[in-house]
């Protein structure tokens, strides 16, 4: 049987749309077991005032509440930007399934882009990645949302945006 794995990133779309919202970075992530939804989350550091309040981190935590367990086994993680050292750092310890992610990272990518640390002989569980799912339309929402952060910033004229 062949996993949709577009109809889940779409849900981490609709989870991102959630940060866009609340003006975070519009990152979103879902894990599925089972091809049901069992946790969602998406970025909520502005709102709650919380560094590890990541998208995937938020998603892996009510899985782990809505399953029993924080052995995920048998998840995949669905997250529209690439994870972080932290956040795959989670997923690892979640000991999920499989990763599946929409674009890439090139400043902070812990799957390739900057860091590669699945790759590292030395965790005790690892899995296997997709990525570039819907990454056009996971990449122009971070575009945008950069975009008009930057232009935001200069016409107040507060120099950066921290990002």
């Amino acid at each position: 049987m062949q996993v949709d794995h577009q109809h889940f990133m779409q849900a981490a779309l609709g989870e991102a749309r959630k940060a866009l919202q609340a003006t975070d970075v519009p990152v979103g992530a879902v894990v599925v077991v089972d091809d049901v939804i069992v946790g969602r989350g998406c970025n909520q550091r502005q709102a709650l005032g919380d560094p590890t309040a990541h998208a995937e981190m938020l998603a892996l935590r009510q899985a782990a509440q809505k399953i029993g367990t924080w052995y995920l086994t048998g998840a995949v993680l669905y997250v529209t930007l690439e994870p972080c050292i932290m956040c795959l750092g989670a997923a690892v310890l979640s000991r999920i399934e499989r990763l599946v992610f929409g674009c890439h990272d090139p400043k902070a990518g812990a799957c390739g882009s900057q860091f590669d640390i699945l790759g590292s002989q030395r965790l005790n569980h690892t899995f296997p990645v997709v990525s570039g799912v819907c990454e056009a339309e996971c990449s122009a929402l971070l575009s945008t949302f950069f975009r008009n952060l930057r232009q935001q910033h200069r016409s107040q004229g507060t120099g950066r945006c921290g990002a």
